[in-house]
């Protein structure tokens, strides 16, 4: 069942995907993400829907349009399968978490209507993670039309979904990772504006509210793995001589990966780290 469940979420994924693509293509630049139709950047013809089947279409087509013959980027389909894939991973993760929770009982309307909006409310922060680190690696911006609608859409679902499941406490526990996070990027901007701009302070907000639902533990490792993560790759380039200390390196795919990384581990990395100190309950 899990399976199936896993399996239609990666289909929906790609479709998301194929809409992703017109998210990231056109929001840096101020257009409208619903018109006109999406059309191929060499010729300006209308793409048909034959000819925009996720995946699909680009190996039918062989990477060219069909009619100008020009190239098709391959990020195309590779922000599609990556949507698809993650996608499926949240859907496991989520509802495996609940059947572990409660292996042997099944579930009532209150606890699968808590699932779903949980569900909902991580495969949109999916969606926006893969949208905003390829928006942020082309253009080092992370655009309000992404980043603000996510508060309250992030509020809703996830404060519904702990009232559901009678888990009022991970409400606190959202708001105050969601300033927690808010607060100690906003001052490191201060303090280092040529390093950290407000855009990854507004972004910090929203991740500490997922964090913060998951718990203590999600928060932290989830905060910490962001300034991990982005070192090591910094100083990666430095060794490698393909950047320098004054180059700019765009921080919000690392902190979005460094999120993921405290959804998915963070509870067990900070349940391990605090059993080595002979301080896990």
């Amino acid at each position: 069942m899990v399976s199936l469940f896993a399996g239609a979420a990666g289909v929906f994924g790609l479709l998301i995907g194929s809409f992703l693509n017109v998210v990231i293509f056109r929001v840096p630049a101020g257009r409208s993400i619903v018109s006109p139709p999406s059309a191929c950047n060499g010729c300006g013809t209308r793409i048909r829907a034959s000819d925009n089947i996720p995946v699909v279409s680009w190996l039918l087509l062989r990477g060219r349009c069909r009619t100008c013959d020009a190239k098709i980027s391959a990020r195309y389909p590779l922000v599609e399968l990556g949507t698809a894939v993650l996608f499926v991973v949240v859907a496991w993760w989520v509802v495996s978490s609940v059947r572990a929770a409660l292996p042997m009982a099944p579930l009532d309307g209150k606890q699968v209507a808590a699932t779903t909006l949980s569900l909902v409310a991580f495969l949109y922060l999916a969606a926006i993670s893969i949208a905003l680190a390829l928006i942020d690696i082309d253009t080092h911006r992370l655009p309000n039309r992404i980043v603000l609608p996510a508060y309250p859409v992030a509020a809703v679902l996830l404060g519904a979904s702990a009232l559901l499941a009678g888990e009022p406490a991970r409400l606190v526990t959202a708001l105050a990772g969601g300033g927690i996070l808010f607060a100690l990027y906003f001052v490191m901007a201060l303090a280092y504006p040529g390093g950290m701009g407000f855009g990854d302070v507004k972004l910090a907000g929203v991740l500490g509210l997922y964090l913060g639902w998951l718990g203590w533990g999600s928060l932290v490792v989830g905060g910490f793995a962001a300034f991990l993560l982005g070192g090591l790759f910094a100083l990666v380039l430095l060794l490698m001589r393909r950047a320098n200390r004054k180059s700019s390196i765009p921080f919000g795919p690392w902190m979005l990966l460094g999120a993921w990384v405290g959804i998915f581990a963070g509870s067990a990395i900070a349940g391990g780290y605090l059993s080595l100190f002979g301080l896990a309950s």
